[in-house]
């Protein structure tokens, strides 16, 4: 999996997201002015670039509308019961398995359209991937497990990076400072040319874009928990102390908490992006930040996130003046998986 997130796929996928982007905003986004919900937007827009860089072009002209009803049966079925007891009776859960059934049905004939002609499909992007990688004994996946990576890559694609990049453009467009700063590099990365199609080099130019997605990401981690599972009995020395996480228990961590501890990030309820960059640097401490969690088990998905999120926005605020409709920022929504 890890192979189809490299840079060179990465860099592929950024004028997929464009082009995307663009289409979307021009069909949904046009006059001079109007109000939108950019919860939804984003949320729509999100999907439609992920399915185009995971799942291809194929999937994404041909059955988008189908995956994209399926997958809202899917989300709606991930519930935070469902981490504790996942076949519970419950409609949400019985609407969850027959869109799954229905969603490998779509995508095994996908493959096998593929497989018989190979040459409608680009390469980069990951269903391609998926459908050449074998075991190491060398059987090769079956399309039952596709379709499942296919899935929690999509989860992983579309739900964390609607919520951020919906978090990072309201942080934006409340502070005014904030918002000039973003606009002045976007001025400088582009060289004035604020209508350049966007290049990876470009991307990654965007330091101040994108410490303003870590930090809100700080503020409104779309996660509240991150779980692990102790394989083994684990000893631990805190302050001192000598324990033991015993084989079997859960550890829980919250980054909702941790990312707003003073004694690491001052001044915790201010949205400051500054703090990420030299000198201050105060995400360096470690598992200060756990924005895409930490550790051996931390996002894979991280730098797509990043290129995903970092493209949409720069198009929007070099297209659009944003100015938030209500008075004040809207709460996080604790009873959600994804907040």
């Amino acid at each position: 999996m890890a192979n189809g997130l490299r840079t060179s796929r990465l860099k592929a996928y950024i004028k997929k997201i464009e082009q995307e982007t663009r289409n979307y905003l021009k069909e949904n986004w046009a006059g001079e002015s109007g109000t939108v919900d950019l919860l939804t937007c984003l949320s729509e827009l999100t999907i439609l670039t992920a399915s185009r860089c995971l799942h291809g072009e194929d999937v994404r002209t041909h059955i988008f509308k189908e995956v994209q009803e399926l997958y809202h049966d899917l989300d709606h079925g991930l519930t935070p019961v469902t981490v504790f007891w996942p076949n519970a009776p419950t409609e949400a859960h019985k609407k969850r398995n027959k869109a799954r059934e229905e969603m490998v049905r779509l995508f095994a004939k996908v493959i096998k359209e593929r497989r018989e002609n190979p040459e409608r499909s680009d390469g980069t992007d990951i269903l391609s991937l998926f459908m050449d990688i074998k075991y190491k004994d060398g059987r090769p996946i079956t399309d039952e497990e596709v379709t499942g990576l296919l899935i929690a890559l999509l989860f992983a694609g579309q739900h964390t990076s609607c919520i951020s990049s919906t978090w990072t453009s309201m942080w934006i467009a409340n502070d005014e400072n904030v918002l000039d700063k973003v606009l002045a590099e976007q001025d400088k990365v582009l060289n004035g040319n604020m209508s350049k199609t966007l290049e990876f080099d470009d991307i990654q130019q965007m330091e101040y874009l994108h410490n303003c997605m870590r930090e809100a990401l700080r503020m409104c981690p779309t996660f509240i928990m991150i779980l692990r599972r102790a394989e083994i009995d684990v000893p631990i020395k805190v302050e001192g102390k000598s324990y033991v996480i015993p084989k079997g228990d859960f550890v829980c961590v919250s980054p909702t908490v941790s990312m707003r501890l003073k004694s690491t990030f001052p001044e915790p309820d201010t949205f400051d992006p500054d703090r990420f960059a030299a000198p201050r640097e105060e995400h360096k401490k470690p598992y200060s930040y756990l924005g895409f969690g930490g550790g051996m088990h931390s996002c894979m998905g991280q730098n797509f996130a990043f290129i995903q999120v970092k493209t949409i926005l720069s198009i929007i605020f070099r297209e659009y003046e944003i100015k938030r409709v209500a008075k004040d920022m809207p709460a996080v929504g604790y009873d959600d998986m994804v907040v």
